[in-house]
């Protein structure tokens, strides 16, 4: 079940910005609701300076949609807006309208756990012009930040290379239901388990913990605060170690550690949370084997990412489970994925052929694409090779080329007998349902070996390779036409200033 729907209600529909209804009321008075209309969801650049982004998101989307409709509360607060001439925003038959709402669209997405790059929907919109418009807002806030997070944490566990990644961030996540959906993409993305032990309720995630520098606090002595731990919870203890000395409080572990194996108990491990980790994770090695505890585990967190973690990795950290919080839930180094959400084709119910749009802008990287778009992935026996995006209606043009979308010039050819497969798949026939969202452990084992078939060129945390997508031939020259026609139809500049 959707978190936010647990958390905030049965209606979620004002969740959107004011200008989804607005634009919605103004379709409605022109007449023009029900012209079928196309919207994507994408985005241009892959976070992190990465090389891939994981999508996720799309299980919070279905119940958002399945549950969409306008309560009498809502419509009674949309009556409460005014336009700046002090009347009504709202005319009152259109909040009516709104109040017998029924979902009525085509909706398409990339599974979960799914690699996606750059410029590739990860979502397709199809109906009602008036419908996939009031979509916009709901549908960014639902993937973008799951889409992030997911990406962070499939980062973060490529650096742990195996080892356990434990998701810490709960006290610094934005709110309540950021930090559920942090919780949940982080384990979709490879975590192996949160401290947020509402989400370990609501969605299934294995949670752990330790105990803060408070419970030492708390004794006259860190041995005696150990010991007392071990005797309230001796089936949960790993120590944190820091709190005054921390080599002394590894010695001090090692001590009831052995207690606790001579009560028939044993310490899972210690943990650090400050200082120099390489040396002394290396250090507190040394001294657990000499007390004959091999098997506890050194427990590592301080405001942990990717890079920090690959560091220490370097250095000989015997490090075996990384705490990571602040830099993962809050996508630290890019608090937004950056997701957009653009009509590309529409058409008035008496019409067959499409009339296809795109958004045309001084940077080539802003202008969006047109047509119904879906995504074909190449792949061969151990890995992807290239993803292809092309239009609906038109098919492939063969044989397969990839145009690059930021320089044409540049252009690869895919053997037409690659093996390949379609990223989109139904999730909503006309407002219905048609899609089963897998168990979260599947979306998560999904993820892992998606990633895994990457090259690792493009899995590398610095300078990635590109990993190649491009527009199929076809729709590569729709796209030059319809430039063309956009830029022939502005205003031309005064001579003296077209170069400036």
């Amino acid at each position: 079940m959707s978190s936010a729907n647990q958390l905030y209600g049965s209606s979620l529909a004002l969740l959107s910005d004011l200008y989804q209804l607005t634009m919605a009321q103004g379709y409605w008075k022109l007449g023009i609701a029900d012209h079928e209309a196309v919207f994507h969801l994408y985005f241009r650049t892959a976070p992190f300076a990465g090389g891939y982004s994981i999508a996720c998101g799309l299980e919070e989307v279905i119940r958002y949609l399945e549950r969409l409709h306008f309560d009498a509360s809502d419509l009674d607060y949309l009556a409460t807006l005014n336009g700046n001439d002090g009347q009504q925003l709202f005319d009152p038959q259109f909040l009516g309208w709104l109040g017998q709402f029924k979902l009525s669209l085509d909706v398409d997405a990339i599974p979960e756990g799914t690699l996606v790059f750059p410029n590739e929907p990860l979502v397709r919109v199809m109906g009602s012009l008036l419908q996939c418009q009031l979509l916009e807002t709901p549908l960014l806030n639902l993937t973008n930040f799951s889409t992030l997070i997911a990406t962070k944490a499939a980062r973060v566990c490529q650096a742990a290379k195996g080892d356990a990644v434990m998701e810490f961030g709960l006290r610094r996540a934005q709110g309540i239901d950021g930090g559920l959906t942090a919780s949940r993409a982080a384990y979709i993305g490879g975590c192996a388990s949160t401290s947020n032990v509402l989400a370990g309720k609501l969605l299934g995630i294995p949670v752990r913990g330790t105990h803060a520098h408070s419970w030492v606090m708390s004794f006259d002595t860190e041995l005696e605060a150990f010991d007392a731990y071990a005797k309230a919870l001796p089936n949960n203890c790993v120590f944190l170690v820091d709190t005054y000395n921390t080599l002394d409080g590894v010695r001090h572990a090692a001590i009831v550690g052995q207690r606790l194996r001579e009560s028939g108990h044993r310490m899972m491990g210690i943990r650090l949370d400050s200082g120099d980790l390489a040396y002394l994770s290396i250090e507190a090695r040394k001294i657990l084997d000499a007390a004959g505890l091999a098997d506890a585990q050194i427990v590592a967190s301080n405001d942990l990412d990717e890079h920090l973690i690959e560091s220490l990795k370097q250095q000989g950290a015997t490090i075996a489970v990384w705490g990571v919080g602040t830099k993962l839930v809050t996508g630290y180094d890019q608090p937004a994925l950056g997701g957009v959400y653009k009509l590309s084709a529409i058409r008035s119910r008496s019409e067959d052929a499409w009339q296809y749009k795109m958004k045309l802008s001084e940077q080539l990287a802003k202008v969006s694409p047109p047509g119904i778009l879906q995504v074909r992935r190449f792949r061969r026996e151990n890995g992807y090779i290239a993803d292809l995006i092309y239009n609906l209606p038109d098919g492939i043009t063969p044989p397969p080329t990839l145009v690059d979308p930021k320089d044409s010039t540049r252009r690869r050819t895919i053997d037409p007998t690659t093996p390949s497969e379609d990223l989109l798949v139904p999730v909503f026939r006309g407002g219905r349902c048609v899609y089963t969202s897998p168990a979260i452990g599947a979306i998560r084992q999904r993820a892992t070996e998606q990633v895994s078939r990457l090259h690792p060129t493009v899995r590398r945390l610095l300078n990635p390779h590109e990993y190649p997508v491009g527009l199929d031939s076809g729709l590569a020259q729709l796209r030059a036409q319809l430039l063309q026609q956009g830029r022939g139809a502005l205003h031309h500049p005064e001579p003296d200033r077209l170069f400036l």
